[in-house]
């Protein structure tokens, strides 16, 4: 059976599909890849062993450049066999589930990876949301990632509730728990991890991982960071992750960024080793405006490191209250009291990390989350 996958960038692959796509091929599927251009798609193809197809597909709007992007994909659909299409993210799945439907794909599958018009108004929720409604009535099943999103969507009139599907508790690819383990990490990376950046042993780590947007919820997170430190004089902000153009922070947050010599912000880290900077974290923080599902949580919960977060979309899903997480509101008091409880007391700190780990072990394991997969491919 051959299965083609349809996202915008290659930045995503590792995160939506990874091992993922070994496992299948174990199973004797074969799987295909459409993004955009890349210096990354031949690096990962050799290690996913997919086949691949690069073509422009833009964020935004450009109606000559997707109705050239549906074209190609529905030509490789055709030239390739491809018995199963998915589409990842608003643009990429649409033009998936388009392409799908002029060839009569018979499972067409959209992953709803959130509601990206949350945090929009006016003619462009309204734009979005259409966006949305097209590629669901397109498919034959729609995933969502988490179940908030599920929900928000029936309410929303997204889709009819029987095309609708949630893969255990959520997520679109699980989490490999092994990977995501304190204890089988290499002491002396770690170590050199921490001169790199030039943290000492005695430091209390605040982390965050992800792109460094408004969205995300890095101002309130950064002035959270200047009230707490004058409490903890040994305190420090690890921001892993790229600052972006798009939805950009203000100037004087990246000057913060940037001047603060208490502030480290690494850039853009591969997957392939972000387990060891998790691993020099204390508290983790996603103080987020919308998500999906955000898979750092759970990664950092597997890490057994305590979460604070908010009840956005996706984040309400990602920890147990009062035992794995907090949950704070999207202001910089909320937040820096709710990093102060964690700072003050290690014990605290060790019982929701270990209650952390058990959530994602019982319900996100990546295996739990695939045969949930294969199912939707029957």
């Amino acid at each position: 059976m051959n299965i083609l996958h349809v996202v915008n960038i290659s930045f995503v692959i590792p995160y939506f599909l990874g091992e993922q796509l070994l496992y299948f091929k174990r199973k004797g599927y074969e799987e295909y890849i459409i993004c955009s251009p890349s210096r990354d798609i031949d690096y990962f193809s050799q290690i996913y062993k997919f086949q691949y197809l690069s073509t422009e597909i833009l964020r935004k709007i450009s109606i000559i450049k997707d109705l050239k992007a549906v074209l190609e994909t529905v030509r490789y659909i055709r030239n390739k066999q491809i018995d199963i299409v998915t589409g990842h993210t608003p643009k990429g799945a649409l033009i998936a589930m388009l392409a799908a439907y002029i060839t009569h794909v018979p499972i067409r599958i959209y992953f709803r990876h959130g509601l990206v018009y949350e945090t929009s108004t006016g003619f462009k929720r309204k734009l979005l949301m259409l966006m949305d409604k097209l590629a669901s009535a397109l498919a034959t099943k729609v995933i969502c990632v988490s179940p908030s999103v599920y929900h928000k969507s029936i309410e929303d009139k997204l889709n009819s509730v029987s095309k609708q599907y949630l893969l255990s508790k959520g997520t679109c690819n699980g989490i490999d728990v092994e990977k995501f383990y304190r204890n089988t990490l290499n002491k002396v990376h770690i170590q050199k991890l921490r001169k790199d950046l030039n943290i000492e042993q005695t430091d209390l780590v605040i982390g965050y991982t992800g792109r460094l947007v408004r969205d995300k919820g890095i101002i309130e997170l950064v002035h959270a960071f200047q009230k707490l430190q004058c409490k903890y004089p040994k305190l420090k902000l690890l921001l892993v992750g790229m600052l972006e153009e798009r939805d950009a922070l203000p100037n004087d947050i990246v000057e913060t960024i940037r001047q603060n010599p208490n502030i480290m912000n690494t850039g853009y880290v591969q997957n392939s080793n972000i387990e060891y900077y998790y691993a020099l974290m204390h508290v983790f923080v996603l103080p987020s405006y919308r998500e999906g599902f955000p898979t750092s949580v759970l990664e950092a919960s597997a890490m057994e490191l305590p979460i604070v977060t908010t009840r956005a979309t996706g984040c309400v899903d990602s920890i147990i209250e009062k035992e794995t997480g907090i949950f704070v509101e999207h202001d910089s008091d909320s937040i820096a009291t709710a990093i102060d409880y964690f700072c003050s007391d290690e014990n605290r700190r060790i019982e929701f990390g270990k209650n952390g780990r058990k959530f994602v072990v019982d319900n996100f394991e990546q295996h739990i989350i695939w045969a949930e997969i294969e199912k939707l491919y029957k």
